[in-house]
């Protein structure tokens, strides 16, 4: 049965409870805000303290570059995507096509929940950073060996159209400027992920990398229908 319950509000009593919890509320609701204007900031320092301080190898920021300098050096692009191109300096590079908003790519990808430490794909199996997705066949065994069943998983090249609207952001930005036959780590933080929602095993508010190669860009009639994701 569907109560109405009227409230004295002349009752000095009921008054003052009610505001007691209306000021809560607000404080909660302030609270929240303010951690999550916190986050990603304090993701962003962290990252750039990561990139600059104990990546493999260390890394400065682009404008930081001295001229003439092969050092290896990182980009920023969207809100909070960092990207480090390996083979930045491969005097062939120019020629490779390049990503373009109007390009579809292949790209083969290992996908982790970024812990602000080296994610190790070298050496012994028994250190290496387990991604939470890839469709990288060389890890197919290595993660069946960990207990995963990976049957649903897709291990060939995954398609992106750069027109598609539901691509990660921080992935399209990302790979805006790459090029094929490109080796490419990108570390973003969560807002440009998944945002404050939990996805699959992935923890809300993750920061995220993706460690890809750029297998195959070819460019996209502008009149062409969209490919689907996949």
């Amino acid at each position: 049965v569907n109560r109405i319950v009227f409230v004295n509000l002349h009752d000095n009593t009921t008054m003052k409870r009610l505001l007691i919890i209306c000021l809560s509320a607000a404080l909660v609701s302030l609270a929240g805000c303010s951690d999550d204007e916190d986050i990603q900031p304090a993701q962003k320092e962290k990252i750039v303290s990561f990139l600059t301080g104990t990546h493999a190898p260390r890394l400065v920021a682009e404008e930081n570059l001295e001229e003439g300098s092969n050092q290896p050096y990182y980009t920023v692009s969207g809100d909070a995507v960092y990207r480090y191109i390996t083979d930045i300096y491969n005097p062939d590079r120019v020629n490779w096509p390049e990503v373009t908003p109007a390009s579809t790519v292949k790209i083969t990808f290992r996908a982790y929940v970024f812990t602000y430490a080296n994610i190790v794909t070298t050496g012994s199996e028994n250190n290496w950073t387990v991604p939470y997705y890839t469709n990288d066949a060389a890890l197919k065994s290595f993660l069946e060996g960990r207990g995963l069943n990976t049957e649903w998983w897709k291990f060939e090249p995954l398609t992106v159209d750069m027109r598609h609207p539901d691509i990660i952001k921080g992935l399209a930005d990302a790979l805006l400027g790459c090029r094929e036959g490109d080796a490419v780590e990108v570390y973003m933080t969560y807002n440009m992920a998944y945002g404050d929602d939990y996805f699959g095993l992935i923890p809300n508010e993750s920061p995220i990398a993706w460690f890809f190669t750029v297998d195959a860009v070819d460019p996209v009639d502008a009149d062409a229908p969209v490919e689907p994701a996949n």
